[in-house]
């Protein structure tokens, strides 16, 4: 096999001392695969280590590829992902997914922290409560929206209004209030998971357009679409550009 030296340096990185079976099985597509998501891929911009694996454990959890966000973990974990900050990542995804196809990746994540050693449950990162979530979701949707979303909660027909109600409570109120990720952080990932499980351009749309307004620009949002490919494919990547394109066009 003709696998770079920064590709293997890179995957060295990522999972120290690991030796893949599929070089043994499979090693023209190894060499092939390694060689891009390893090295002309990394290279291609300067998005750090950390955000990048964290964009792609999103994505991951977005198309549902449990294999390989089970593989990706540990390296999450050595390039300095926290196990509060891959909770997070887990636990605001049902948002956008709903927990018949998050289930299988918290029980990864709980199984993966468990064996190296992480005593659960983690630290608690709420701080809202059923009171208050309410309050705080909508402060959160007009921080990363703007002050059209303060009546938003309770806009829209009234057989469906509940729906907006549970979207500023449940969604932004018991997700995005939580410590563990900042704003910028949470509409990274939201992105991730919206285009990663396609279907929802409308919605990576606005949420390109709501990472924009927290400083997330789309010369980022191209570099973190860029560092994903390998995991998500051409066809949803390409739509995620189109949805940042889009956004940025009415900005």
């Amino acid at each position: 096999m003709d696998i770079t030296e920064a590709a293997k340096k890179y995957h060295e990185r990522m999972f120290p001392g690991y030796e893949s079976k599929l070089e043994v099985t499979d090693p023209e597509f190894i060499e092939r695969f390694d060689n891009f998501a390893f090295d002309e891929v990394v290279h291609q911009d300067d998005l750090d280590d950390r955000t990048r694996v964290m964009a792609i454990l999103s994505v991951l959890i977005g198309c549902q590829g449990i294999d390989e966000f089970k593989a990706m973990l540990p390296a999450a974990l050595n390039f300095g992902v926290t196990p509060v900050e891959a909770k997070e990542i887990v636990y605001q995804s049902v948002a956008y997914l709903g927990i018949g196809r998050v289930l299988p990746f918290l029980n990864v994540l709980n199984d993966v922290l468990t064996a190296g050693g992480v005593e659960l449950p983690l630290p608690g990162q709420a701080t809202t409560t059923m009171e208050t979530r309410l309050e705080a979701g909508i402060q959160a949707q007009v921080d990363i929206f703007g002050e059209s979303m303060q009546e938003f909660w309770k806009s829209g027909p009234e057989e469906s209004r509940h729906i907006n109600q549970w979207l500023a409570a449940n969604c932004f109120g018991d997700y995005y209030t939580r410590k563990g990720l900042d704003l910028k952080q949470r509409e990274m990932i939201t992105f991730c998971f919206l285009y990663a499980q396609g279907g929802c351009e409308p919605q990576a749309t606005s949420h390109a357009a709501a990472n924009f307004r927290l400083g997330n620009d789309k010369e980022f949002l191209i570099k973190v679409i860029s560092q994903c490919l390998p995991f998500i494919g051409y066809p949803r990547s390409l739509n995620a550009l189109r949805c940042v394109n889009e956004a940025a066009a009415k900005s």
